[in-house]
């Protein structure tokens, strides 16, 4: 799978293990992200979409990659920060994840071509980095990380993070402006 520009956006054509491989890593990230949670009872708090009190940091490393404190050295402004953005980032990442399996719904018992806007390729890039974020995170994977051993039961993983980021190349190349040289 590799990305290239077209004259509608970008596409790619997937084979069906690639395509079921992207659905599963989309179904996974929705499970770690839930159901969306309970606006206030308080209508004023409701129409703008706020949960009721504060919103505490999530106890899953891999879920607190994806929704850092905005301020570390202050838990109560954290946490009320979190009740204020929270819901929506949420929200937001559940809906790219929930298009993009959509979209490659019909792609995994034959595989195919995936054809995205630059609107959909946009979201494609923000939930491959969600899902990277996420195993990476339970890979414990850092800049200085040696190879793993083969036997190593993360090796499969740590290759499906490398596939992805490969893939999240692929498509960032195609949405940078062409050079003028």
């Amino acid at each position: 799978m590799r990305f290239k520009r077209t004259r509608k956006g970008v596409e790619a054509r997937l084979e069906p293990i690639e395509a079921s491989l992207l659905a599963q890593c989309a179904h996974e990230l929705l499970e770690l992200l839930g159901e969306a949670e309970e606006i206030s009872d308080d209508p004023l708090a409701a129409m703008v979409g706020l949960l009721s009190g504060p919103i505490e940091a999530p106890d899953d490393p891999a879920l607190a990659r994806l929704l850092p404190d905005a301020y570390g050295d202050d838990p109560e402004a954290a946490k009320d920060f979190r009740r204020y953005t929270e819901p929506d980032l949420r929200a937001g990442k559940r809906a790219t994840a929930t298009t993009a399996l959509a979209q490659l719904a019909p792609l995994v018992e034959t595989g195919g071509k995936l054809l995205l806007d630059r609107d959909q390729a946009a979201a494609w890039l923000g939930w491959l980095n969600d899902i990277r974020l996420v195993l990476g995170t339970r890979l414990d994977v850092t800049e200085d990380m040696e190879e793993l051993d083969p036997d190593d039961p993360r090796e499969p993983a740590l290759q499906v993070y490398g596939w992805l980021g490969w893939v999240q190349e692929s498509l960032l190349a195609c949405l940078e402006p062409r050079s003028l040289a």
